[in-house]
Order: C-alpha cells, then sequence, then structure tokens
C-alpha cells in the first residue's frame, strides 16, 4: 500500500469529498441525511468548520480517498472542550488504516487546541443489515471510543428504523486548569 498524506482540506476538495459522501448518503444508513448537499452547501459546512476546527483529508498517489473533520459538540461555552468528530472513506478504500491515520491526526490537532472530549455520532442497528453494519462502532471502539449513549429507533431511513449512539473518548484533563 502506498504512503497515505494527510492533510488540511480546502474549499477546492469539496467536489471530491462530495461525491465520497453521497455515496453513504444514497446507499448506506450510516448518514441519515436523505439527499447528497449541493456542492455550495458542502462548501459552506466546510468553510463554517474550518473557521474553528481542523478538516482533514487524507490522500493515497494524489487521490483523495477519505476525510475527518471536528464540529461543535453543542455550541455552547460550557462544551468549549468536547467536539463531535466526523469520518467517511471512499467506500474502496475501508480497512486500509486511512481512517485510523486520519483520527489520529485529527486527535493530536485538538489535544494542541485543548480539547478534552471527543465525541462521535454514529447508527446503530439493532439487525445488521445490508444498509447498516456496526462496521463504524467497531472503527470507533478500535480508537478508544466508548459507547456512553443510545437513542432507539431515532432514525428512518430506507422505509427501516435505525438506533443511534454516542461514543465518548477522552483525551484530556477534566477542567481548564489541566
Amino acid at each position: 500500500m502506498k504512503n497515505i498524506l494527510i492533510r488540511n482540506a480546502t474549499l477546492d476538495d469539496a467536489p471530491r469529498l462530495v461525491e465520497i459522501y453521497s455515496y453513504y448518503v444514497e446507499e448506506t444508513a450510516i448518514s441519515f441525511e436523505y439527499e447528497t448537499p449541493s456542492l455550495e452547501k458542502f462548501q459552506t459546512r466546510m468553510a463554517r468548520t474550518q473557521k474553528h476546527f481542523p478538516y482533514l483529508v487524507a490522500e493515497i498517489g494524489g487521490e483523495i480517498v477519505g476525510y475527518a473533520y471536528a464540529g461543535y459538540f453543542i455550541e455552547r461555552e460550557a462544551y468549549k472542550f468536547s467536539v463531535e468528530l466526523t469520518i467517511y472513506l471512499d467506500k474502496n478504500f475501508k480497512k486500509l488504516g486511512i481512517g485510523g491515520a486520519l483520527y489520529r491526526q485529527l486527535e493530536k490537532n485538538l489535544r494542541e487546541q485543548g480539547i478534552t472530549n471527543l465525541y462521535a455520532c454514529v447508527g446503530y442497528p439493532e439487525i445488521e443489515d445490508e444498509y447498516l453494519t456496526l462496521n463504524s462502532v467497531k472503527f470507533h471502539d478500535h480508537m478508544g471510543f466508548k459507547i456512553c449513549g443510545k437513542f432507539t429507533n431515532c432514525g428512518y431511513k430506507f422505509n427501516r428504523r435505525y438506533s443511534m449512539v454516542w461514543m465518548e473518548k477522552i483525551i484530556g484533563g477534566k477542567n481548564e486548569s489541566d
């Protein structure tokens, strides 16, 4: 396997990121969105995120094969040390270490920002099917996250109900002086 290059995303990367994301919107219940956002809407989301948090892409041989970013966990001052992480990989580049490389760099960047708590909102099938498996939960578990909450049958996609779990990883001290 070729080397994985992790770098900061630019708005020029958005067409490829939309292409990667569209698979998850249209073919899976990993994203609970029903329609792929337009390029303009996606770029607006990226720009809003990049004002405050890291937004990374992974490249192999000059091709973007995945991306990950942090966003507000809840946009209130008391949550300023907590973020929600998001990651998507090209469907043809899974289980090659790309996700781990993205998350390790994201975690490093977030530690440098003083972030202490990482959260991930992950689709959770009560029974795995062709739209949703436990792979995302297993990935986050492998990266040191633990399930800390579950919302039962809160999502509805492809005429099926899906649950969602919150997963958590503590990477820093418990208060601002730590």
